[in-house]
């Protein structure tokens, strides 16, 4: 097996919603390492105690180790507009569970809007991030911002902008090389050059363009090999997680209903079949940069 330069995950519940399914694909890959942001279709965040300390002992068992949890704070389901503590609240649940794992990052984003006029929504998604930073710090956590929905996702001027205004230790890029070109974009490389200097992790998709489709790593025209190999050549070596959607979990598509519908065997298939595609870029790319 080639051996990674980078700390490969995945946010793993696009194997399944068992911690069994996804712990089984992980181990099917041989990879050390699982991004957390839904089990049995429960955030993280919101398990019972009970059913958390039973996921965190079955990864124990597996020998996985936590890089991170994707929360859904400040993303598609809240809006600029919703009470603070919306996003206060869960971020304070999740500390205490970061520390649990040993890990830093909590995947974010930045809040889509509401009806604001668009320099008010940029300010008032900049202060609260200021204040969620904060809350993080205090706790030892790290805020990833995705390049997803929200001000900072707007072009990529505003998303290097978001970091240099928020200006905190604990407020990084979660930089994902699918998303600029699945939200529209066609100045991939451009996003990844805004994004690089506050990078801090990094998810892997990709996708065949605006009006196209989630395509393979290896497919499409997310700059996946190219980003993988400038990441290489600037010293780059944190975790790589993939997040596929293949069959498209959070936004619930056709494909994957049909994958569900047929005991999820397809969507863990394609799962692995994504990391095993994503080793071979990889490759290709470490082999470039040698």
């Amino acid at each position: 097996m080639h051996e990674s330069p980078f700390a490969l995950s995945g946010i793993a519940d696009e194997a399944g919603k068992p911690i069994e399914r996804q712990i089984a694909a992980h181990k099917e890959l041989g990879w050390k390492y699982i991004e957390l942001r839904n089990v049995d279709g429960t955030s993280i965040i919101d398990l019972p105690e009970e059913r958390f300390e039973a996921v965190s002992a079955a990864l124990a068992d597996a020998g996985l180790s936590v890089s991170g949890l994707a929360s859904p704070i400040a993303n598609w389901s809240t809006r600029i507009t919703d009470p603070f503590e919306k996003s206060v609240d869960p971020l304070r649940r999740a500390i205490p569970r970061l520390q649990h794992f040993r890990t830093p990052y909590i995947r974010v984003m930045s809040y889509p809007n509401n009806g604001l006029e668009q320099s008010a929504w940029g300010d008032e998604s900049i202060r609260r991030m200021r204040e969620l930073g904060k809350i993080a710090q205090d706790g030892g956590a790290i805020l990833l911002v995705e390049n997803c929905d929200g001000w900072a996702c707007l072009s990529p001027r505003h998303y290097a902008e978001y970091f240099e205004r928020v200006d905190s230790p604990a407020v990084k890029a979660v930089y994902d090389t699918g998303n600029p070109a699945s939200h529209g974009h066609t100045n991939t490389w451009e996003w990844y050059q805004a994004a690089r200097p506050h990078i801090a992790y990094v998810h892997i998709k990709a996708h065949t363009g605006p009006a196209g489709r989630h395509a393979w790593p290896d497919e499409g025209h997310s700059c996946v090999e190219e980003t993988l190999r400038q990441l290489l050549e600037t010293g780059y070596r944190g975790y790589v997680s993939i997040e596929p959607h293949i069959h498209d979990v959070a936004k619930k598509e056709a494909s994957y209903a049909e994958a569900v519908a047929a005991g999820e065997d397809t969507a863990f298939r394609s799962y692995v079949e994504y990391g095993r595609r994503l080793s071979a870029v990889l490759a290709a790319a470490t082999g470039a940069v040698a």
